[in-house]
């Protein structure tokens, strides 16, 4: 049995869809009744659990070969390096007290630098910390998402503006679609490695100004790309809606990825092949 979470969330539902395929027994661990009960319908064995609560983690861990493991970035905690911390020590607890053999974990290129990345350094603390729980860890290192844009269709749909929080909309970057990444995480669970490894995974290459263009025609309307400079990106990202320690965070992120940070530094490289058309398509709801 393979245990997922953030089975509602994109790569967890490709991955739990693709052992389920492979005919694998899956459970999920999902945070509403609802959610149980539609992989129930699906054929996997539901559970629903509070990662915090070490406890019930553990229960739920219990007997399994493998756990898909995720780290959910809470923009609205009170404290969101207290609330990682939490997550990090009690998924580490659960995995080391249940004695799960193999984790595959969601992770970002990055990830092997300890600060300097925003968000991202809490993954480090996770990947750090699951290697001294005693399993193999496969560290699934994904590159940009191509569902990244999602969070941008509101203003391009009704502003016509595709913003960019970088000096330029013309540097080609990897992005991959995450059910490519679910499907990688699910290889790595069936075929486990006899070691730790990082997996980058990374997909074909756009620039900014591609993204824009595609989502522009897929809306029906010409975007306008707009470069923000450096001091306006918390601005922006505080009059978008988030709190004020989410947005620096996020704009450190924007600073890692700006100087290279986030580059693939893994042992070996999986290559998506969803291109970003089919991808945006979805998100905006028409037929690409």
């Amino acid at each position: 049995m393979f245990v997922i979470t953030g089975a509602t969330g994109r790569v967890g539902s490709a991955a739990a869809n693709a052992l389920l395929d492979a005919g694998a027994p899956v459970r999920v661990l999902v945070r509403s009744a609802e959610a149980a009960e539609g992989w129930r319908n699906r054929g996997a064995d539901a559970v629903r659990v509070d990662l915090r609560d070490r406890r019930s983690l553990t229960e739920a861990l219990q007997g399994s070969a493998g756990l898909f493991a995720l780290l959910p970035f809470d923009p609205t905690a009170d404290d969101i390096h207290a609330h990682t911390q939490a997550l990090v020590a009690s998924i580490a607890w659960a995995v080391r007290a249940s004695r799960v053999p193999h984790v595959a974990m969601l992770s970002s290129g990055g990830a092997d630098l300890a600060s300097g990345t925003g968000p991202i350094a809490s993954l480090y603390a996770l990947e750090q910390a699951l290697t001294q729980t005693g399993a193999i860890l496969s560290a699934i290192r994904s590159g940009h998402f191509q569902e990244k844009v999602g969070d941008l269709v509101g203003v391009a749909r009704v502003e016509g503006v595709y913003p960019v929080f970088a000096d330029s909309a013309e540097v080609a970057t990897p992005m991959v679609a995450t059910s490519d990444v679910g499907r990688v995480a699910a290889r790595a669970l069936l075929s486990p490695p006899p070691i730790s490894e990082a997996i980058d995974v990374i997909g074909p290459e756009y620039t900014e100004r591609d993204v824009a263009g595609v989502l522009g025609e897929l809306l029906g309307r010409r975007l306008e790309v707009v470069t923000l400079p450096r001091a306006d990106w918390v601005p922006a990202l505080v009059q978008a809606g988030l709190p004020a320690a989410a947005a620096e965070l996020l704009a450190e992120l924007h600073d890692a990825d700006q100087h290279g940070l986030l580059a693939p530094r893994g042992d070996r490289t999986e290559r998506g092949a969803t291109g970003l058309r089919p991808t945006i398509a979805r998100l905006v709801g028409v037929a690409g």
